[in-house]
């Protein structure tokens, strides 16, 4: 009942990752992204633990590979998931597990991989990732999210989706940008809405933390 995609930048070596779902808060368990070492996606039944414990493989100087294969033999339940990595070198990798739902798939394109489970269609997450590949010059969020609208143009879940989220890391420990849609209809129409709302603020925000006295906010 998800479909997401991780990319890099080859550009800023900037991560992200844009996700929907059928269910609830997907912001809050399947996207985890770190700053200079890559992303990794746990979903399918999901398990957020893989989450975390990916990002410490990736930071150990694992590949994308080598991440999937180690998260795979830390769980017992490894059948039940569908996770997808990408590291500091942009090289990518995804697991289905054998009771995984169908339709699912996966489409690799430079810098980005996208997974997706009880799809409408096989092809959904190969249109997400030409979708992200297409515009290299653009903003990784904006390339995200132009692949999880691909995702859903080319037939998204079998039914609708209510939740999304978008999520970028950059040099901070902080994300440059974490904008999440946890509930309602149209959930990827609401979330590009509130990225473009967000886009004058998201440097600025980062000012207000790094070099405070050079912000032109109030608060």
């Amino acid at each position: 009942m998800t479909f997401s995609l991780i990319g890099r930048c080859a550009r800023t070596g900037q991560f992200g990752a844009a996700v929907s779902t059928s269910n609830i808060a997907v912001g809050s368990r399947v996207p985890f992204c770190a700053p200079g070492y890559g992303a990794v996606l746990t979903q399918h039944r999901t398990d957020p633990r893989l989450g975390p414990l990916g990002l410490a493989l990736l930071r150990s100087g694992c590949t994308a590979e080598e991440t999937l294969a180690a998260l795979v033999a830390s769980t017992p339940d490894h059948d039940w998931r569908q996770l997808a990595a990408i590291d500091a070198a942009g090289r990518t990798a995804h697991v289905h597990g054998a009771r995984v739902k169908p339709a699912l798939g996966a489409g690799h394109a430079k810098d980005c991989v996208a997974i997706g489970n009880i799809l409408a269609n096989d092809g959904v997450p190969t249109a997400m990732a030409e979708a992200f590949a297409a515009d290299p010059a653009a903003h990784l969020a904006e390339r995200l999210l132009r692949g999880l609208e691909a995702g859903l143009a080319a037939g998204g879940e079998h039914g609708p989706v209510f939740s999304a989220s978008l999520l970028v890391v950059d040099k901070e420990v902080f994300p440059l940008v974490d904008l999440r849609i946890d509930s309602g209809a149209d959930p990827i129409a609401r979330l590009r809405a509130l990225w473009e709302e967000y886009i004058p603020w998201m440097d600025e925000f980062v000012i207000r933390a790094v070099t405070p006295n050079a912000a032109k906010g109030s608060s």
